[in-house]
């Protein structure tokens, strides 16, 4: 039987911008968008430095510590991704700019694309920074179908941000996902709720969600190697090989059945900072300054997140990469940087690698809930005024007059100390 073909428009011509599909495309049944901004983080940095354009670009750390954060498709093309290290990233691709990440830069965009979202549905579901799945059902008496409103999105972020980005238009959150990646960069792909199969069995099942390199591996190993293969495979059979709930989802999904819906305002269930140093480091000293340094910056995060967490978390990075991971859940949710800071130094303290040279280390908040929620019952001889209001006058100090406005002493004696060095 021949694969019908699949209603849609792939990525755009580099020399302009639109899509050639017609009224007569098929998205009824298709309420569900995915959304996903081409290369972002670069596409965000060449705003300001159009001369790259069309040229290899990494952004991440230009020490080669690291990892890419993003790349342009020039870059991708040489086999440059994201979360590739650095060094690697160099090797594979030397003629590449690297440009140092400015993550204010990001948020602020990121910000302004996910209020484009918002004015076309309530049912906006982020997943990152620069990608989101929205449900669109609702808008259509007011906006058109959802391929036309697909089309609208992808205007107003290239006219509001002069960045672009690709839509994938189908009946499901998973198969959405899939048609956006199939057309990037710059593309829109609508798949027809009847020709979702057809869309899915000739790609390999790698493409499945849950098929890492294990799982993928144990099905070459069954002769199965596309979502075809596994289709036809009995459920019982990727049961007893996978285990009941891995093969039961692996099943559903080679059919095209992912009933989950979009969920909105969905919280983060951690937040977190790390730092990777230019050089190893083995002094306690400086590791502690550091782990302030990211306890401020989570706890700044979660302040205007409005979330409080229970579970402080550290990663230590030794210099042979080898990871370590600790963590404490604390009596009561905070948003306070000195507690958070506090328990992370316990935490280092306690893992044996304080003499160790570590190459990143990280600080992250776990069991957040809403702040507005929180109880907070005080201490025996505990004030009511202390870190907590201190910190969100900080908060004020730094929105009004910026990011340095407002230091802990043993930062600026640390940065002073790094200048006399």
């Amino acid at each position: 039987m021949a694969r019908k073909q699949i209603t849609g428009v792939g990525p755009t011509p580099r020399g302009g911008a639109g899509d050639s599909a017609g009224g007569g495309v098929d998205d009824d049944g298709c309420p569900i968008l995915h959304v996903d901004m081409d290369a972002f983080f670069a596409s965000v940095e060449l705003l300001e430095r159009p001369e790259l354009r069309g040229l290899p670009v990494i952004v991440g750390s230009p020490s080669g510590r690291g990892v890419v954060l993003s790349a342009t498709y020039e870059a991708r093309a040489y086999g440059v991704h994201s979360a590739m290290p650095m060094s690697r990233a160099r090797r594979v691709c030397p003629q590449a700019t690297i440009i140092p990440p400015s993550h204010g830069k990001y948020g602020e965009v990121s910000k302004g694309v996910m209020e484009i979202f918002h004015s076309v549905t309530p049912l906006v579901e982020p997943i990152a920074s620069d990608e989101a799945f929205l449900d669109v059902g609702g808008a259509r008496k007011r906006l058109g179908s959802p391929a036309t409103i697909a089309r609208l999105i992808r205007a107003q972020v290239r006219e509001r941000y002069g960045i672009t980005c690709s839509v994938g238009v189908a009946s499901s959150k998973f198969v959405a996902k899939l048609a956006s990646k199939q057309c990037k960069p710059d593309g829109l792909l609508v798949v027809p709720e009847a020709d979702v199969v057809a869309f899915l069995h000739p790609l390999p099942v790698s493409a499945l969600w849950g098929v890492g390199e294990r799982t993928e591996t144990a099905l070459t190993r069954l002769g199965i190697r596309t979502v075809g293969d596994l289709a036809r495979v009995p459920v019982p059979t990727l049961q007893r090989e996978l285990g009941p709930a891995a093969g039961g989802h692996l099943a559903a999904l080679a059919w095209g059945r992912d009933e989950r819906p979009v969920t909105a305002h969905v919280p983060d269930k951690s937040i977190g900072n790390e730092e990777t140093f230019s050089v190893d480091i083995d002094d306690p000293e400086v590791i502690r300054r550091e782990l302030l340094r990211l306890s401020e910056r989570v706890a700044s995060r979660m302040r205007k997140s409005g979330y409080v967490g229970r579970t402080v978390s550290v990663k230590l990075r030794r210099a042979d990469f080898s990871t370590i991971n600790r963590s404490k859940t604390l009596r009561e949710p905070t948003d306070v940087a000195q507690k958070i800071y506090s328990t992370a130094c316990a935490l280092f303290g306690a893992s044996g690698l304080e003499r160790v040279r570590l190459r990143l280390v990280g600080v992250r908040m776990e069991q957040l809930t809403p702040a507005d929620g929180a109880t907070h019952q005080l201490s025996l001889g505990e004030r009511e005024s202390g870190w907590r209001e201190a910190e969100r006058a900080m908060d004020k100090a730094i929105r009004r007059f910026g990011p340095d406005a407002v230091v802990p002493a043993s930062l600026v004696r640390g940065r002073l100390d790094e200048m006399d060095a």
